[in-house]
């Protein structure tokens, strides 16, 4: 399972955080977004019914932007690194 990939034609990174319990798709979302430049996005597939809530105040505590948010099965969400300051 590839868990980081850039989406082709874009600058924007995925990470599959499918089949992943709290609190590990968090960790995964702390770990990708250092990797990633300012303003760059992070796009995040995960399966954990706690997801939603959770990247919601992971976004606020860190001041990341969580851009868009998708509800399902296969939650998605679309968060953008803050600029440093």
């Amino acid at each position: 399972m590839e868990e980081q990939a850039k989406a082709p034609g874009t600058d924007d990174v995925t990470l599959d955080c499918r089949a992943l319990r709290c609190p590990m798709p968090i960790v995964r979302i702390s770990q990708a977004i250092k990797q990633i430049g300012d303003d760059q996005v992070l796009i995040v597939e995960a399966t954990d019914p706690a997801f939603a809530a959770d990247v919601r105040a992971w976004a606020d505590m860190t001041g990341n932007i969580l851009e868009d948010f998708v509800d399902g099965e296969v939650k998605r969400a679309r968060i953008r690194r803050r600029a440093a300051a």
